[in-house]
């Protein structure tokens, strides 16, 4: 593949594929379950993702090639542990494309149009995808653009909105009590998983032992502040009550100003958002499929690359194909909880994957990778029980799958 990426491009993937998922999908869920708790729970969500990103940084520097986790796995576990890694990465974020593309629809138009508009969308993000990775960080530079601009218009609007009825509640028991807090740290971890796009894609970046960390920990650390900020001031003007019944939280936090202007600014912003996530999630979605039908673990046909350019063509189609079924077929709540259980076990073998590092490779100390694996089981085993049994489910139809290609080699 073709090494084009600098560190400005790297870091515009990151937070593309971070902003969207993050504050226009997660934070009504998680306050269902953590109430007036979610920015603890927000901040335990951080923890597992620094943690992450430093074991999926230090790895990336030694193996700056296409597919993340993919390729740890295989690298420093094993074939199964590396199959695993990849299965979850594709199902889950198949997934988390799916509930970007229906937030994006349900953003810019009626109800009744929305599931053909958000299939549209999926199909117009991997065109773009398919003429090559630089118009991909392109046209991701351009909407990170639009949408830190109207977050900032956001945060302005909610501060002058005033003492909602949150002010009262900042001290009450979330609704299921630690359980509760756990469960909506493992949904918002969803929104920061963006960053493992920039490892997936280290094939393509120029000077990947250096650029590759680094843009890993500016892109979390600027959604960190980003996030803490608006799920506390939306705490604070809508209540925990409001903010968990919504289905679009920063409009409501927007509107709460009294400026009907903000509608439009927030709809834009949304709108680029969701396509930005869109945009990176396809891209890291389609290096991790090549990894594996490098390898076998997918057919070899999807380990064509397109000669003019350098990106797995094939396996953005059927990406695209995937994701418009999903559209058609699955609820954007239920998707969340999803995805999280796959991202979750994929980092699993990230940070299990780091600790068998040593030398000049350990860049961090074991213990990050230490606490990032406990994290990881903890918060995918508070998840929704639907989510968990969906995922066991899918994990099971992969090893079955996988176990029948071995059996015919």
């Amino acid at each position: 593949m073709h090494r084009r990426l600098g560190l400005t491009d790297a870091v515009a993937i990151g937070l593309g594929s971070m902003i969207g998922a993050g504050i226009f999908v997660v934070f009504a869920p998680a306050a269902a379950s953590a109430g007036a708790w979610l920015p603890l729970a927000l901040v335990l969500a951080a923890v597992v993702a620094l943690c992450n990103a430093l074991s999926s940084a230090q790895l990336a520097a030694q193996y700056p090639v296409a597919g993340g986790s993919y390729v740890y796995g295989r690298e420093r576990l094993g074939p199964w542990p590396g199959f695993l890694a990849g299965w979850c990465f594709l199902t889950g974020k198949t997934a988390s494309c799916a509930a970007m593309a229906m937030t994006f629809a349900a953003y810019v138009v009626p109800e009744p149009w929305q599931r053909s508009v958000a299939a549209l969308a999926v199909l117009g993000v991997v065109a773009v995808n398919c003429f090559g990775v630089t118009r991909t960080a392109s046209a991701t530079k351009v909407l990170v653009g639009i949408v830190l601009a109207g977050l900032a218009v956001v945060l302005v609007a909610g501060l002058f909105a005033g003492s909602g009825p949150a002010a009262s509640t900042f001290g009450a028991a979330p609704p299921g009590g630690a359980y509760g807090v756990l469960q909506a740290g493992g949904l918002l971890f969803f929104a920061f998983a963006g960053y493992a796009r920039i490892a997936t894609m280290g094939e393509e970046v120029r000077d990947p032992a250096r650029i590759i960390p680094r843009a890993i920990v500016i892109s979390l650390s600027a959604v960190l502040v980003i996030y803490g900020v608006l799920a506390v001031l939306s705490l604070h003007v809508l209540g925990p009550e409001a903010l968990s019944r919504t289905t679009t939280p920063l409009a409501d936090l927007a509107a709460a100003a009294d400026w009907p202007w903000t509608t439009v600014v927030v709809t834009i912003a949304a709108a680029a958002a969701t396509l930005g996530a869109l945009l990176g999630l396809t891209a890291g979605i389609g290096r991790t499929g090549l990894a594996m039908a490098r390898t076998a673990d997918l057919p070899a046909p999807l380990a064509v690359l397109d000669e003019r350019h350098g990106v797995p063509r094939r396996i953005e189609i059927v990406v695209a194909a995937v994701v418009v079924i999903a559209v058609f077929t699955m609820d954007v709540r239920g998707v969340v909880g999803f995805s999280s259980f796959g991202v979750l076990l994929y980092y699993l073998v990230a940070n299990l994957s780091a600790l068998t590092q040593t030398g000049p490779h350990r860049r961090y100390p074991r213990a990050v990778s230490v606490l990032g694996t406990v994290l990881c089981v903890v918060l995918v085993v508070t998840l929704p029980i639907a989510s968990v049994a969906g995922g066991v489910l899918v994990l099971a139809l992969g090893i079955v799958y996988r176990g029948i290609r071995v059996r015919r080699r």
